[in-house]
């Protein structure tokens, strides 16, 4: 037997498919009798609404309706001590949350808080009296803390590794994931000495995600028998980086500051001839060269999605247990690396892409962690 549908329900009645929609949906615009001859008939006929269907319609509804919804918060807090750079990687998150909102029916208000800018309580003053439920907290250079800001009405996230006071949920870029794709990358191009320098509070702001992926890469990848120890220096200058450099002799180096690339070449080095170099952050490049995107972006887009979906949700205040949405980055190609030797037909990296070797794969990820590293029920979100 054929299952009832809406129209088949409306035939039966001699009402227009609209009223016996309408009159299921419980809209007052049906007269009271009308809409009990609807209900009863449906009873009778064992007619059941489509939940899916019902949420495809009232997306399409939303979607045609440019009706504003609401603003959402981005924070920047005010830091005098925060590197210029961060400024263009900041600009790219707030456009990816903006891009976003104005698809949602939202608008992004942007705030300054702290030192300078606004103190903690008149901030909240502030969300109060615009009615802003959201928020989209920017990287700080320094440990944040909001913790004094009452959060019981709001939906908030953190656009960077982890933030414990409080304890949001983040989205951030992954990477230990991408220092793992790249040496795997250059290790398919034929490098053999790959060398790290890196500003000790950099990798501590990230929870030490860059190093920690070179030394496990050289410990177990088999592919880099002699190791390079990591330059950590945090007032990177010529005389430092060329002492190491010289010393511990990398054929490819990685790294944020691109200048690095003139001290190769003033030690003798010819890049991408002789040496290659890696930018981890495609934003601080001074120069054209191959390197990471960290995608700031996509991390406002996702950013904003959640917040929105929290507040679609009524879910406000600090998470109980918060998650974490990591971004793999894309790798750019770029003129500072080259083949150096040849590999083998299952080793050749997709075009524009990190591809895993059959020498080297890369485990599973999820694309959620939880949060402190704990899952209570022992979940893995793909």
């Amino acid at each position: 037997m054929t299952p009832p549908t809406l129209r088949s329900l409306a035939r039966s009645l001699s009402l227009s498919l609209a009223t016996v929609s309408a009159a299921l949906s419980g809209s007052g615009r049906v007269k009271p009798a009308t809409a009990k001859r609807v209900l009863n008939a449906a009873e009778a006929a064992g007619y059941r609404t489509n939940p899916l269907a019902s949420a495809v319609m009232s997306e399409v509804r939303r979607s045609s309706n440019s009706t504003f919804r609401g603003l959402i918060a981005v924070v920047e807090i005010e830091e005098k001590d925060r590197p210029i750079s961060s400024v263009r990687y900041h600009s790219d998150i707030v456009r990816g949350a903006a891009d976003r909102a104005a698809d949602l029916g939202f608008k992004l208000e942007n705030f300054i808080v702290g030192g300078d800018g606004l103190p903690i309580q008149r901030f909240e003053a502030i969300l109060k009296a615009r009615s802003i439920r959201g928020v989209i907290l920017l990287p700080a250079w320094n440990e944040p803390d909001l913790s004094c800001l009452d959060w019981s009405g709001l939906a908030g996230v953190y656009t960077d590794n982890s933030i414990e006071r409080p304890a949001l949920n983040s989205v951030h870029p992954d990477h230990y994931r991408a220092m793992m794709m790249v040496l795997n990358h250059l290790r398919i191009l034929g490098y053999q000495r790959p060398g790290l320098f890196i500003a000790p509070h950099v990798d501590q702001r990230i929870q030490y995600r860059w190093q920690a992926a070179y030394l496990a890469f050289q410990a177990n990848s088999g592919g880099f028998p002699d190791a390079v120890p990591t330059l950590k220096t945090t007032g990177l200058d010529a005389s430092e980086f060329t002492r190491w450099f010289k010393k511990h002799a990398p054929d490819v180096v990685l790294g944020h500051q691109t200048e690095a690339i003139e001290w190769m070449e003033a030690a003798g080095a010819s890049v991408p001839g002789t040496h290659g170099f890696v930018c981890l952050n495609h934003l601080m490049k001074d120069r054209p060269c191959a390197g990471l995107d960290l995608q700031p972006h996509l991390v406002g887009l996702l950013a904003l999605e959640q917040v929105v979906a929290q507040i679609h949700r009524n879910e406000f205040g600090i998470p109980t247990v918060p998650l974490a949405t990591a971004i793999a980055p894309r790798w750019i190609e770029g003129p500072t690396v080259r083949r150096v030797a040849p590999c083998a037909q299952d080793e050749r990296p997709e075009a524009g892409a990190l591809a895993d070797s059959a020498a080297f794969r890369m485990p599973a990820l999820s694309r959620t962690d939880w949060g402190c590293g704990r899952d209570p029920q022992n979940r893995t979100v793909q």
